[in-house]
């Protein structure tokens, strides 16, 4: 078995707590979603709101801070190429990153006190909200919203990370 994420820090303390539930959320994301480990792993940055603020600027030309962002690199129509279907269509494929999402630390720990839950529970949430929107999934339709949160709601539950 390969790696399901990559962890960066930037400008953020190192606790290992978060580091293994980050690799947890992300491999029952895996699991859930029937994705190739071996294929595509998923790139986190763990950073500060000035860092975060810098990069909505850049890229999505957004000139504020954010608590979550998410690169996907493959469109929503690829995906099921990366998914597991029993046959193993290139063993020598190399493993790609499936897309980056970055995370202001200082958000989800002012979150989950506004939401009156764990800093643990709020985390785990980003992460699965990042990797939900690097599936192709988002939230601006009120129908496509209520898709992402059931999914959204299905890691965490299966965690039981709940608020």
């Amino acid at each position: 078995m390969r790696i399901t994420s990559e962890i960066t820090l930037k400008g953020v303390e190192e606790k290992d707590s978060h580091e293994d539930l980050i690799d947890r959320v992300v491999e029952k994301c895996f699991e859930i979603e029937n994705l190739d480990e071996n294929k595509v792993y998923v790139a986190i940055t763990l950073t500060t709101p000035e860092e975060i603020r810098e990069i909505n600027k850049e890229f999505r030309k957004i000139d504020k801070e954010t608590d979550v962002l998410s690169f996907p690199i493959f469109e929503k129509k690829d995906i099921d190429m990366l998914r597991k279907n029993g046959e193993i269509v290139d063993e020598d494929m190399p493993q790609d990153v499936l897309g980056d999402i970055i995370i202001s630390m200082k958000k989800v720990e002012e979150q989950a006190k506004e939401y009156g839950h764990s800093v643990e529970r709020e985390l785990a949430y980003m992460v699965v909200h990042g990797f939900y929107h690097l599936m192709g999934y988002d939230h601006m339709v009120e129908e496509d919203k209520k898709v992402m949160r059931e999914k959204e709601e299905k890691v965490l539950e299966s965690l039981d990370i709940v608020r």
